[in-house]
């Protein structure tokens, strides 16, 4: 059973990186203190893909939708690994989550990111290369412009896997964080928590464990960590 747990009164999290905890905290600030790492955003005990889609989800969500992540802090620490899977997961959760209300023009980047998550992965299982599962193709066929114009700007292009993870992936979590917090939609809060909510839920079930460390037991008191951070 995992030692870590949620804190009796959760913080009050704010934008941006901080020096310290005085100074506030963001999510993944939060995250490196329960692990009982340097205060850091970038901490070892959770993915780097997933600690980044934390930092901007962080980032662009409203100060009311920022409280509800709080709850979410305990359950990326321990979550990381090797597997090329993982950010092919966290990538294609985040363009098809997004597809449907970002401007058209970052439809289009998104529809290239998911063929292209796709023929990595068929390239990993020896599928053929065109092949696109069921969520993919349904995610696409809601965006048909977008859906023609990646396939003719990427035709038969499957990226490595290490240019995916150092660039593909990231450049997509980024345009589906960015698209949603900028679509014209009424409230993208639900849309942007479900952004790391899902990211979450794909890692963990793709990941190792991170080597083990004693959490930090925060102290019982309410500990408000105000303002904004330094932005990154």
């Amino acid at each position: 059973m995992s030692m870590t747990r949620t804190p009796d009164l959760v913080p009050v999290l704010s934008r941006g990186r901080h020096r310290n905890p005085r100074r506030g905290a963001c999510f993944m600030e939060m995250a490196s203190y329960l692990a009982g790492e340097r205060w850091s955003d970038h901490p070892a005990c959770t993915h780097p893909l997933l600690a980044a889609t934390a930092r901007q989800v962080n980032d662009r969500i409203s100060d009311a939708g920022r409280a509800r992540l709080a709850a979410l802090i305990p359950s990326v620490i321990g979550l990381t690994g090797d597997d090329i899977r993982i950010e092919v997961g966290i990538a294609l959760h985040c363009a098809m989550t997004a597809l449907p209300v970002v401007a058209a023009e970052r439809q289009r980047g998104l529809a290239v990111a998911v063929l292209s998550a796709n023929r990595l992965t068929n390239a990993l299982d020896d599928r053929p290369e065109e092949y696109l599962d069921e969520a993919s193709r349904a995610a696409l066929s809601g965006v048909p412009h977008a859906w023609r114009w990646a396939r003719e700007f990427s035709p038969g292009f499957s990226p490595s896997a290490k240019a995916f993870r150092r660039y593909a992936a990231p450049a997509t979590v980024t345009g589906a964080v960015d698209g949603v917090a900028t679509a014209c939609i009424a409230d993208p809060d639900p849309m942007l928590y479900e952004l790391l909510a899902g990211s979450i839920e794909i890692t963990a079930a793709l990941a190792g464990p991170a080597p083990s460390r004693r959490p930090r037991v925060p102290a019982r008191r309410a500990v408000r960590l105000p303002g904004a951070g330094t932005r990154r």
